[in-house]
């Protein structure tokens, strides 16, 4: 059942239910043995109707889960006690619909199998890459999540907590060749316009990461990603080389949308907006990413978002017994980089329009300036300039004394060539995370996840 000109190792372990006669499946089973497969055992992932209408004899033994254990706990256990690499699947639905089969390959993939059923294959993503120093993987269930915002907030921890970090932020704006930006770098405007000019992404992940941690970062490329958070093609292993020849005492390997950095990091962080968790989490492979998470920080956890819908992200983010990370939940708030007091800013983000209220009361009470006006189009270039452009038709001049922005998307091409050439300031923007619920606070959570990387690190 692999694809052709795929090399499949023929020992597998098969996936069968109650909803097919035995003997049935007893012929599939022989169809098996005769194209080349060594099926060595098999699962009984559910289904009651054809069973017990003739003996149960397969021909080889048959794992049925007992007693509390679930199917998914099951899998891992035979795939860990027999040691095959394969997986096949003869189930069909309604015993293993379209969620509950993509969970149960979550499952084979993260204990390093593939998983074949009759018209797909999921193979284990590539994470083969050893570190040479300890390493946290810091990674998202999609774009948006917050990821970066995260990457940096753990850099910066890490940094004032003496462990020498240096994060290795993958993008699909990434430079061409892997780029080094030293601890403390000075990110100006001017700065970031030339990259703009030499036609790079000036707003790459790793380009903020150094400007909001202060830590060094290394700049890479990446495009494609599968449903398990493999890419296409990335130069992450060069990157990795280039990380590793600045002797740090810590990585942190930062994701990319809903990529995951393809190394073997010491421990893991999964960000995940929390609007959208009970799908990206409870679904499809979301379960491989909870898997390798130490903890999960469901992030955009505002007030307006319900705590039933809280409730369910929560739950979601422990929808497996075969690990319980810590669940922390956050909000983010704007904090910008150079002193915005008593000044009149206009603010760019990507955050959702029903966030503008809250970010604008937190801006003013918290760095004593008034925001004239919110953007929210920071991904969305034609309409951000439009936003700029009925900012200077306000009044006939500018109603405002800086630009405040988050180092996103057109916050340098759009927005801060905009700003020089009308002759403003601008700030650029951490978000920082708050957490208001969950098992936090966060730092010392974040501090644990960098000691489980050091203890589970070996050379």
């Amino acid at each position: 059942m692999a694809p052709p000109g795929v090399a499949r190792d023929p020992r597998c372990l098969v996936l069968v239910d109650g909803e097919h006669y035995p003997p049935v499946i007893a012929r599939a089973l022989a169809m098996l043995v005769a194209e080349g497969d060594r099926p060595v055992a098999a699962l009984l992932v559910g289904g009651q109707e054809k069973l017990g209408q003739v003996p149960w004899d397969l021909g080889i033994p048959v794992e049925v889960p007992s007693g509390i254990e679930d199917r998914e706990a099951a899998l891992a256990r035979v795939l860990r006690q027999t040691g095959v690499r394969r997986v096949v699947d003869l189930s069909d639905e309604p015993i293993l619909g379209y969620t509950a089969r993509t969970r149960m390959a979550s499952v084979a993939l993260w204990c390093g199998a593939t998983y074949e059923g009759a018209d797909f294959c999921f193979t284990p993503p590539d994470r083969s890459a050893h570190p040479a120093v300890p390493s946290v993987a810091v990674f998202g269930t999609g774009k948006r999540t917050g990821k970066t915002a995260m990457a940096g907030f753990a850099a910066r921890l890490y940094r004032e907590a003496g462990l020498d970090p240096v994060v290795l932020a993958m993008g699909r704006g990434g430079p061409a060749e892997p780029e080094v930006l030293a601890a403390g770098t000075r990110l100006d405007r001017e700065h970031l316009l030339a990259l703009v000019a030499e036609g790079r992404h000036a707003s790459s992940d790793y380009v903020e990461d150094a400007m909001t941690s202060g830590a060094a970062t290394v700049g890479a490329w990446r495009a494609g990603g599968g449903l398990a958070g493999a890419m296409a093609y990335t130069n992450f292993p060069a990157a990795l080389a280039a990380a590793e020849a600045l002797a740090p005492g810590l990585l942190v390997l930062e994701g990319s949308g809903a990529a995951i950095p393809p190394a073997r990091a010491g421990a893991g962080v999964l960000v995940a907006n929390a609007a959208t968790a009970p799908e990206a989490l409870g679904s499809y492979f979301g379960l491989y990413r909870l898997l390798l998470a130490d903890v999960v920080v469901l992030t955009m956890c505002e007030e307006s978002l319900g705590q039933e819908y809280m409730a369910a992200a929560k739950r979601c983010a422990r929808s497996t017994s075969l690990s319980q990370p810590k669940v922390v939940c956050t909000v983010f708030r704007p904090y910008p980089l150079a002193d915005v007091s008593g000044r009149k800013i206009w603010f760019g983000t990507t955050a959702n329009e029903r966030a503008g209220p809250v970010l604008k009361h937190h801006l003013e009470a918290t760095f004593g300036c008034e925001v004239v006006a919110i953007s929210h189009a920071l991904a969305r270039r034609d309409e951000l300039r439009r936003d700029l452009s009925s900012l200077a038709d306000a009044a006939g001049g500018h109603p405002v004394e800086a630009l405040a922005v988050e180092l996103k998307a057109a916050a340098v091409d759009v927005v801060t060539r905009w700003a020089a050439e009308h002759g403003l300031d601008v700030v650029y923007v951490d978000n920082r995370p708050q957490v208001v619920g969950g098992e936090g606070p966060l730092e010392p959570l974040l501090l644990e996840v960098a000691q489980l990387a050091r203890t589970r690190w070996t050379p």
